[in-house]
């Protein structure tokens, strides 16, 4: 390992983060990590470890990989969804092509619940997304 290693290591968990302090200045070289606090991503709660005091450039660090944390999250879930429509277009592909009486009797009930449960929630969204345009533009009827 070179001897730039960062200031700070965040291990990931459910919902967060263990965040330690990187100490590479001791006598036997070796790296140390002292936990300073555990963060929670989902409502941006930090829990110093202790009776720690977080430092500024502690809280820096740590707003600084929230923000970064939450952008990542959120860019993976929109990926999430654009690979669900292409497994909806291979699964057609493969209902017309490629499926058995028995495979398709296997899914059938399941495909045809779950893509009517999610046309319901699409349209109902996409109307609500609808009128408040017209009341920003002020179009009430």
């Amino acid at each position: 390992m070179g001897a730039d290693l960062p200031d700070y290591y965040f291990r990931i968990r459910e919902n967060g983060a263990a965040v330690f302090r990187v100490d590479t200045e001791n006598r036997q070289r070796r790296i140390e990590m002292d936990q300073l606090a555990i963060i929670n991503v989902r409502n941006g709660e930090v829990k110093p470890q202790g009776d720690r005091m977080l430092t500024e450039a502690d809280i820096a660090a740590i707003q600084d990989w929230l923000d970064k944390r939450v952008a990542v999250l959120a860019q993976r879930d929109i990926d999430d969804i654009h690979r669900a429509v292409d497994y909806l277009n291979i699964t057609t592909q493969w209902v017309q092509s490629k499926a058995t009486d028995a495979q398709l009797e296997d899914v059938t009930d399941a495909l045809l619940l779950a893509m009517h449960d999610l046309r319901t929630v699409l349209v109902r969204k996409k109307a609500d997304r609808l009128l408040s345009e017209d009341k920003a533009q002020g179009r009430e009827d």
